[in-house]
């Protein structure tokens, strides 16, 4: 099986509470990715998404800009591995 091209990305700001996961999910219909978005204990979001590159990262440059009156730091990881998700979730 080959690889995937994965991106982890942690959103900081004020992520909670303003609706990000559900816009997050919302902008995901539109492109082809799989992934999921969760709250994190310490107030961040992280938003794990595997697709193409280019869908990728089109999806999370999609999300930074529906979100960015919320988002004060953006740390995101990439690789390729196996595939791990099957659509996109609210964690």
């Amino acid at each position: 099986m080959s690889g995937v091209y994965h991106a982890t990305v942690f959103f900081s700001g004020r992520v909670q509470g303003v609706g990000f996961r559900y816009q997050a999910l919302q902008v995901a219909k539109g492109y082809e990715v799989s992934g999921c978005v969760a709250n994190l204990p310490d107030g961040r979001v992280q938003l794990e998404a595997e697709g193409r590159p280019d869908e990728v990262r089109d999806f999370i440059t999609a999300v930074q800009e529906r979100m960015e009156g919320h988002i004060r730091k953006v740390e995101q990881t990439d690789a390729t591995r196996a595939p791990q998700f099957t659509g996109f979730t609210i964690r």
